[in-house]
C-alpha cells in the first residue's frame, strides 16, 4: 500500500491537489500536525472538491505519533538534499506499506528527522539554480506514480467506459 505523507503542510492548494491524487491512486493520505490552514479552508475543499469522500485520510498530533503508526513500513523522505535518486529505489513490493514523507513548503523536514533517516531518503533530479524547489503537489504526484509504474499500477484500472466512449 502506498501512502503520502505531509509534514505539516501550509499551502491548502497543495494538499487539496494531493488529496485528488491519493483518491486517484488509492493511496492514503497522511496530515502532521499543525497545518498551516483549516481543514475547512476554502482553497482546500476547491482543490479536492469531489474526493474528499474517497480518502483515506489520517491525521497525526506530531511526527512521532506518525512514525509510531508507520512502524509497519518503508520509509521514504523525499527532500532535496539526498544522496540518492527516487528512481533508484525499488517500490515493487506491493504487500508493503511504503510511506512517501514530504515537508511543508517553506522548511521541508526537519533537518535532524533527516538526518537520522539518511539512508531512506530520495531526491528528484532538478536545477535548483534556477529554483528552490519543485511544487509539493508536483513532486508527490512524480513519487507515487514512479512507486505505481513499479508495482505495474496494480490497484488502478483503465475505467473502460471512456475508453469505449473515446476511442472506439
Amino acid at each position: 500500500m502506498n501512502h503520502i505523507v505531509l509534514y505539516q503542510p501550509q499551502i491548502p492548494p497543495n494538499t487539496g491537489n494531493i488529496a485528488r491524487t491519493c483518491a486517484g491512486t488509492n493511496a492514503h493520505l497522511h496530515l502532521i500536525m499543525p497545518l498551516g490552514f483549516s481543514l475547512a479552508d476554502k482553497m482546500l475543499k476547491r482543490a479536492g472538491l469531489d474526493y474528499w469522500n474517497e480518502l483515506n485520510i489520517h491525521y497525526h498530533e506530531n511526527l512521532a505519533s506518525f512514525l509510531d503508526y508507520a512502524q509497519d513500513g518503508k520509509l521514504h523522505l523525499i527532500t532535496k538534499f539526498a544522496h540518492k535518486n527516487y528512481a533508484e529505489v525499488n517500490y515493487s513490493d506491493q504487500e508493503k506499506n511504503h510511506y512517501f514523507i514530504f515537508g511543508n513548503e517553506t522548511s521541508g523536514l526537519p533537518e535532524e528527522f533527516m538526518r537520522d533517516h539518511k539512508e531512506d531518503c530520495v531526491r528528484i533530479p532538478m536545477d535548483d539554480s534556477h529554483i528552490r524547489a519543485l511544487n509539493l503537489s508536483n513532486a508527490a504526484s512524480i513519487i507515487i506514480y514512479e512507486a505505481l509504474r513499479q508495482q505495474n499500477f496494480g490497484t488502478l484500472e483503465l475505467v473502460h467506459h471512456y475508453a469505449e466512449d473515446k476511442l472506439d
